[in-house]
């Protein structure tokens, strides 16, 4: 896939800012390039403005507010005259206010701007998301498909060595039974043998009878099938 088909993709959609998404994080931080923790350290510092602005603002608009406030205080009484002293601290009020003003404008297109320009290295930040993404998500598949592979080949080694176990055990019962039959208990002795006969008989016994237990079950189950099927 190119890098052309992740920005028809992603054209359009609102990207969450991947700087401030902790999931993101987590599934890249052990594979983010150098070029990823660039872009991650200008939208952070693009971040840091917006929010320094935006308080910046906030504040002037409270400092405007109360110089509006204050000229409302200063203003006469309808019908009356305005004496020096209240004129003086209206004329500063309106003064401080243009100065406000000049500040507030100064602050307009960076408002404007700094949004645009979050987005736009957020995009250039998830494009590479994405080929990383990508990347390691047909690698890992491959290597899921070599160890399915892997696992379908060992359970059927597993599968034919649980077999040969079993039957080595079973040979092992008939030898040891033949040998004790025509030697006796000495035989143990004779040949050095270490193995609880017994209590593998009883384990061979054990589970042929699971076995056909099992296989009986089925076969009722089967019948009881066919009967409700022919019922209806």
């Amino acid at each position: 896939m190119a890098k052309d088909d992740f920005q028809n993709v992603l054209k359009g959609k609102k990207i969450p800012i991947l700087t401030l998404d902790n999931k993101w994080y987590r599934l890249f931080e052990k594979t983010m390039t150098p070029e990823m923790k660039k872009l991650e350290g200008r939208i952070n510092e693009l971040l840091k403005e917006q929010g320094r602005i935006t308080n910046e603002v906030k504040d002037l608009k409270k400092i405007k507010n109360n110089l509006m406030n204050e000229i409302v205080a200063n203003m006469p009484e309808e019908g009356g005259t305005i004496d020096a002293a209240h004129q003086k601290k209206i004329d500063e009020s309106k003064k401080m206010i243009d100065q406000v003003n000049a500040r507030m404008a100064e602050y307009d297109d960076k408002i404007l701007d700094l949004p645009r320009m979050i987005d736009e290295e957020n995009f250039k930040l998830m494009l590479l998301s994405m080929e990383i993404c990508y990347d390691e998500f047909l690698s890992n598949t491959e290597d899921i498909e070599d160890i399915s592979a892997w696992i379908k080949a060992m359970r059927m080694d597993l599968k034919r060595n649980i077999i040969k176990k079993q039957q080595m055990e079973v040979k092992n019962v008939e030898l040891y039974s033949y040998m004790n039959d025509i030697f006796g208990s000495e035989v143990i002795n004779l040949f050095d043998i270490k193995y609880d006969i017994e209590d593998k008989k009883r384990q061979l016994m054990e589970a042929a009878e699971a076995k056909a237990e099992k296989k009986r079950l089925e076969e009722a189950k089967e019948r009881a099938e066919k009967n409700m099927a022919g019922g209806a």
